[in-house]
């Protein structure tokens, strides 16, 4: 008997230290998100990201293994601005987590404080794909990822609160890094201020703005609808009026298309990507990203002056 009991205890405790010893475990839908939370959650936290850094945000294949795991899901890290709308809402209803509903002390939307571009005054389905809270792809402005970070910083600790000193340990960490690789971008980039680029789909309006250049000319007619002859030849002749010569395409993108347009204008195609791993030398995190971008869109700025 008396070894019995010292099983049961002995059980009782296992179970008690692998609860204490748990990781927070969340889920974000992006890989630039999924970045910044572990960035604050460290090795305390648990990060999946259900999008691919090689796949469209607007179009990720929503898989049946994903119901699992945003089942198991302490918190949910989502973009918002309907980023995720053509995907995320069925997988949530087939999750059945009320810890992530709407409203839920783990549902994290990454637009709280970020002050968005772009909302229409009017919404017309004949412009294309247009988003009613505005544009979503607020992190390529790095200032809007140090706002990101801050919140969901917060979100964990509500959500863990004996955890919440590690939290903004690690906040604090990420922000000197940060601070300290912000000013470079700014430098490198203040040079072309007033320079244009031209982009596939509108995904960089504040990358721009960030940086002081022009990004309002795309490859798409309208965003969402695929490049017509038309329209590029448009395209083509207001570079060559303008003497735009960077055409820059995320991975998801039709590359051949930015290659025919640069082969008429004089231009160079430029590799983005908004997510780390999403091109060979992003793998690191979100500020190993930004160096990335500003380091390649400044050299094709440059050779192209």
């Amino acid at each position: 008997m008396k070894d019995f009991l010292a099983l049961l205890i002995s059980a009782a405790f296992m179970q008690t230290a692998a609860t204490a010893d748990a990781k927070l475990n969340v889920v974000a839908t992006t890989p630039d998100l999924a970045a910044i939370a572990r960035e604050v959650g460290g090795d305390v936290v648990e990060i999946t990201t259900l999008a691919k850094p090689t796949e469209d945000p607007h179009f990720v294949d929503a898989k049946p293994s994903f119901i699992v795991k945003l089942n198991r899901a302490n918190a949910l890290i989502e973009g918002g601005a309907e980023l995720e709308a053509g995907w995320l809402q069925p997988l949530l209803n087939g999750s059945r987590n009320p810890r992530i509903a709407v409203g839920g002390p783990g549902r994290i939307v990454c637009t709280q404080g970020v002050a968005l571009l772009e909302v229409p005054t009017t919404l017309d389905r004949s412009k294309g794909d247009i988003h009613a809270s505005g544009n979503p792809h607020y992190l390529t402005d790095p200032e809007n990822a140090k706002i990101v970070a801050k919140h969901i910083c917060e979100a964990f600790c509500k959500l863990d609160d004996k955890l919440c000193d590690q939290f903004q340990a690690n906040l604090q960490r990420f922000s000197r890094r940060f601070e300290e690789r912000a000013a470079e971008w700014q430098r490198s980039l203040a040079p072309f201020a007033g320079k244009s680029i031209v982009s596939y789909h509108n995904m960089w309006p504040y990358f721009a703005r960030r940086f002081g250049l022009k990004a309002d000319l795309f490859l798409e007619p309208k965003p969402g609808i695929p490049p017509t002859p038309a329209h590029l030849a448009g395209v083509i002749a207001l570079m060559k009026a303008e003497q735009i010569r960077v055409v820059i395409v995320e991975p998801f993108q039709n590359r051949r298309t930015a290659e025919k347009v640069a082969a008429e204008t004089g231009a160079v195609v430029v590799d983005v990507t908004q997510y780390p791993g999403g091109i060979k030398g992003t793998e690191g995190g979100y500020i190993e990203l930004m160096d990335y971008l500003v380091r390649s869109i400044a050299t094709a700025l440059e050779r192209t002056k």
